[in-house]
């Protein structure tokens, strides 16, 4: 069947060790997964009600490349944040099976316009303009499973400018990775190909044009580049 015009190509991101790429099916976030970054904005933590929201596949930016400075904002945000990349999907995955549909993890950045979040949330408006716009999501190659595992204590954090704007443990995530694929497979059918965002700890600030990020998941995963 012929098309009427030329699909762009899908997302995809780089694999360390394969030459073969990861398809992104769909890309998910987690908010107020660290109850420090939960109280530097102002919000509280219910472990009854995780809140979820959701960016475009083609939201990534891969490989290493430059990243835009986004229109429509003069208050951009880092949030640093653990990448979880699923093999497996499903409904429903109960919390003891869920890290067998994990295919590997990397470190990304959940870049936020934060002055349209803010004027969003005063006007109880969604805020989907400040989390799903272009280029939004920065992330790392990944690193399977089979290489190394599932980091449980591991240090996640982000210069800018050389200097440390975010640091934690991921011991310290509110809901753990397993805990947080079963609560969103009660939302969504989860599929192979899924990113999830595990949230970000306190000390997210402003980027500018010319600015210079380098974020960790400890020795495992790092992602590097520039806004432009």
């Amino acid at each position: 069947m012929s098309h009427l015009f030329a699909l762009p190509a899908p997302s995809s991101l780089p694999i360390a060790g394969r030459s073969a790429r990861f398809p992104v099916h769909r890309i998910y976030c987690i908010g107020r997964n660290y109850v420090d970054h939960a109280r530097e904005m102002g919000m509280a933590v219910n472990r009854a009600q995780p809140v979820f929201f959701l960016k475009p596949a083609d939201a990534v930016v891969t490989d290493g490349a430059d990243v835009p400075y986004p229109p429509a904002t003069t208050d951009l945000h880092h949030e640093v944040e653990m990448v979880v990349a699923l093999a497996k999907g499903g409904r429903d995955i109960a919390v003891e099976h869920a890290l067998g549909h994990v295919f590997g993890y990397g470190v990304g950045l959940d870049l936020t316009r934060r002055d349209l979040q803010a004027a969003a949330k005063q006007a109880g408006m969604p805020w989907d303009s400040a989390k799903a716009f272009d280029h939004s999501a920065p992330v790392s190659t990944l690193h399977p499973v089979t290489a190394i595992g599932h980091p449980a204590h591991i240090e996640l954090s982000l210069e800018v400018n050389g200097v440390l704007r975010q640091r934690t443990d991921i011991d310290a995530m509110v809901f753990s990775v397993a805990e947080t694929i079963h609560e969103l497979s009660r939302l969504w059918t989860l599929a192979p190909g899924d990113l999830i965002f595990t949230g970000t700890p306190a000390g997210v600030a402003a980027l500018q044009p010319g600015d210079h990020f380098r974020a960790t998941l400890g020795a495992i995963a790092l992602l590097e580049g520039s806004m432009i």
